[in-house]
């Protein structure tokens, strides 16, 4: 057993966001973290996955860009978003005033 608060333990100053993974499944299922702190994804850069992943906004604010959309998505706390396999996204912008927390689940099919 293991007990942890998705809150806690991230540091005061963030260079990069912060992907970990909390619990694996069998095959490509896996559940993370995400801790962004006013990043966004790179000019240019597009997430490009092999898996479906189901993320939930838990605090902070996002607004996500999809390469085949003319607008994006904005989420807020208690948002959650299922992002289709191949679906290219891309992180737009997260709150420039306080650490934005997600939780994501990934699974292949």
């Amino acid at each position: 057993m293991k007990k942890e608060n998705l809150f806690e333990g991230v540091p005061d100053i963030l260079s990069e966001e912060i992907f970990e993974t909390l619990g694996k499944g069998k095959g490509e299922f896996f559940i993370e973290r995400i801790v962004s702190d006013g990043h966004r994804s790179s000019a240019g850069f597009w997430y490009d996955q092999e898996t479906t992943e189901w993320v939930v906004l838990l605090k902070g604010s996002a607004e996500i860009q999809f390469r085949d959309s003319e607008e994006n998505v904005v989420l807020r706390p208690g948002d959650w978003l299922e992002i289709p396999a191949r679906v290219e996204h891309r992180v737009e912008s997260t709150s420039p005033t306080e650490k934005t927390f997600w939780l994501a689940v990934h699974w292949r099919g």
